[in-house]
């Protein structure tokens, strides 16, 4: 029915938020195709009696109704809900709370509207307040999708969401390889996350590995898990922290100049405390790293040191016999040159051990290496 703007009653109309790029959208459909979906309204409660000139409650369209007007229209096409005020913006509220339909779900619809009751795209665009465009996309979707793929997404074996995101685009490459991986989603129920990833794969692979990928997508997956999530060491993660203190400390360093001119002596002393703090905690790292590194070293030597050259160790016994002879031919050497020397002999050292004595063997051996 047409509605006359002072027969309309705007008391809600602070329910509503502003939408600039939306509202000069409706205001140029308007201009162009006049009003294609009407207002809703219901009888004010006041004028339930029928009087002759009845207010109307204007429960949805305030958008319509402020873009009429200034293209200077008189009246409005509204429809009457029969109920009252309070029903009527709890129903309105209630869809719009609604979920929000899918492409695909609106695909569905406009390719009804267009087969069934003849409406063009133009005239879709109109009646939805939409592009010809975002007609045109929603309508390409469903043809794209194979019916059989669509009605899994009807029943709900498929998410829509993964219809739209990866199935269409891998129609548009081959509709074989499309409904092979419409049956991988189907079967494992994959998440969105798992999807992406197989899709991904497919997309940017030659045809040899697209048709491995859909003939075990299962094992794909499990390989994928292997490789995601790569195990970072604590080594690994120090090197990082230290990395990101060593840039802060540089930041921080940049802004001593202009810092300094800005702080006053609180600041001042609070800063050069958490410098020593840092100092210091740096010192206490660096010394534990030595220590580590000395124990290391300590541990690797011992080793070394047991299981070198069989002269250095006298508890080796397949080599006693050598050793004697070895240790008794450095002391000779050792004594004769101490009785051609007589001015430069240190104190005690003018007695020589008996050969014969394995703890004399060390310290005879390297005054024989000091010998001309």
């Amino acid at each position: 029915m047409q509605l006359e703007f002072h027969h309309l009653d705007l008391r809600w109309k602070h329910l509503r938020v502003r939408e600039p790029q939306r509202y000069r959208r409706l205001l140029a459909s308007l201009a162009e195709s006049g009003q294609q979906t009407p207002i809703v309204v219901v009888l004010a409660e006041g004028n339930s009696d029928g009087q002759t000139n009845p207010a109307y409650l204007v429960i949805d369209g305030y958008k319509r109704i402020a873009a009429l007007r200034q293209l200077g229209r008189d009246t409005v096409e509204a429809t009457v809900w029969g109920m009252s005020e309070a029903e009527a913006l709890l129903l309105e509220r209630t869809l719009r709370l609604s979920q929000q339909e899918t492409a695909l779900e609106q695909g569905w619809l406009l390719q009804e509207m267009e087969q069934r009751y003849g409406y063009s795209i133009q005239d879709l665009a109109r009646s939805f307040d939409r592009s010809t465009s975002w007609v045109s996309r929603r309508l390409a979707l469903v043809e794209l999708l194979p019916e059989a793929i669509q009605q899994q997404v009807r029943e709900g074996s498929i998410a829509a969401q993964l219809a739209m995101k990866y199935l269409v685009p891998a129609a548009r490459i081959s509709v074989e390889d499309c409904e092979r991986m419409a049956a991988a989603f189907a079967t494992h129920r994959w998440n969105t996350r798992q999807a992406g990833q197989l899709y991904t794969a497919w997309r940017e692979g030659s045809r040899l590995v697209r048709e491995r990928i859909l003939a075990a997508p299962e094992l794909f997956l499990k390989t994928q898990r292997r490789t995601e999530a790569p195990v970072v060491t604590e080594a690994a993660a120090l090197e990082r922290d230290l990395e990101t203190a060593a840039a802060i400390v540089q930041r921080a360093s940049r802004r001593l100049a202009t810092a300094l001119l800005e702080m006053d002596g609180k600041q001042r002393e609070q800063a050069q405390q958490q410098i020593a703090k840092a100092r210091r905690e740096l010192d206490r790292m660096a010394q534990r790293m030595e220590q580590e590194q000395e124990t290391k070293e300590e541990t690797h030597a011992e080793p070394r040191t047991t299981g070198g050259d069989p002269g250095d160790a006298p508890e080796q016994t397949r080599d006693c016999t050598r050793i004697e002879v070895v240790a008794a031919q450095c002391a000779q050497s050792a004594a004769l040159e101490l009785e051609r020397c007589p001015a430069h002999r240190p104190f005690g050292e003018s007695r020589t051990a008996p050969p014969a004595d394995p703890r004399s063997f060390e310290p005879v051996r390297r005054e024989s290496r000091a010998g001309p």
